[in-house]
């Protein structure tokens, strides 16, 4: 049974459910169009400044494109799944190397055991609450690369089916970092952005606009997004306590929590329902009560010290 049955009727639902092509259009377009203002802005005004906010606006964009491939691999960004699945691909998936298929499988099945010991993501929360040092080592790791590059690695590996200290890596943990075990269709796609930023700037464009944000920004946001999803909250089956909705205001949604992924907890309680939403089903749970029930972070800073509150 879809979980938000249990607080919201069969009406109240269905009020909210219906998909939209022209919102999928857009929310792709959006995604998109955001990348290249990032470019045309380095390029009118290129500095030091404006190079690095191009790299943590584009990659909170990949980050877009990953949160809206998961939108379509619940067939939830378009009408029909031709096109879920072909924006999910091609405009979504490939460009930042992930696969929507091997997602999906493994998805679904962290939305039927969320926060048990059956959840494929249960390593992403198990080591919170942590100390501050840990945490603080962590996202180093993802700003500096280093995570990025261990897990392009693994993807290469296991794509080419190399042996190594990746033999115990498997599809799934590719998935679960939104990457995919088939680089064939993801390089098609990356070689079409390389030759566009090539015709519009310069061959470098590539490097350090593309690929530099998807191994840095994008792994620190990830990781933030997934501790204030699943962070320090109950290992139980309770919907209202194992997952977690996060207050965001206009800067957070622009660089690290956008398409609403910041209500998750109101995202696992329907998870078919169309992320624009999600707000509205927030409000709606509120006003029937179960605010005190639901686990609401205040910030993603008040998440971030939650998560790191563990005392060495």
């Amino acid at each position: 049974m879809t979980p938000g049955k249990l607080f919201l009727s069969s009406e109240e639902i269905k009020n909210f459910n219906d998909r939209s092509d022209w919102w999928g259009f857009w929310l792709v377009f959006h995604c998109w169009f955001l990348v290249v203002l990032a470019l045309v802005l380095f390029s009118c005004w290129p500095s030091i400044t404006t190079f690095l906010l191009a790299v943590m606006i584009i990659g909170s964009r990949q980050l877009g494109m990953a949160i809206l491939m998961h939108e379509a691999a619940h067939l939830s960004l378009f009408k029909t799944r031709k096109l879920n699945e072909f924006a999910g691909e091609w405009l979504l998936g490939r460009p930042i190397l992930a696969d929507i298929f091997e997602y999906r499988r493994y998805h679904l099945k962290h939305h039927r055991y969320t926060q048990t010991d059956k959840d494929p993501d249960l390593n992403l929360s198990r080591a919170f609450p942590t100390t501050r040092a840990s945490l603080l080592r962590k996202l180093w790791r993802d700003i500096s690369g280093q995570t990025g590059f261990k897990q392009r690695s693994q993807q290469i590996m296991i794509a080419f089916k190399l042996a190594g200290d990746t033999e115990d890596v498997t599809s799934q943990d590719l998935a679960q970092a939104f990457s995919g075990p088939v680089l064939g269709r993801a390089a098609i796609a990356n070689i079409i952005i390389f030759i566009t930023m090539w015709a519009f700037g310069a061959w470098w464009w590539w490097f350090s606009f593309w690929l530099l944000p998807l191994l840095t920004w994008f792994q620190l946001v990830l990781r933030v997004r997934n501790i204030a999803e699943h962070g320090v909250v109950e290992f139980s089956d309770d919907p209202l306590r194992n997952v977690r909705t996060t207050k965001a205001g206009p800067i957070m949604r622009l660089f690290l929590a956008p398409y609403w992924v910041n209500y998750h907890l109101e995202h696992h309680l329907i998870m078919h329902l169309p992320c624009r939403h999600l707000p509205n089903i927030h409000a709606l749970m509120l006003q029937k009560g179960y605010g005190d029930q639901m686990r609401i972070g205040r910030s993603y800073w008040d998440v971030i010290k939650i998560a790191a509150s563990r005392v060495a």
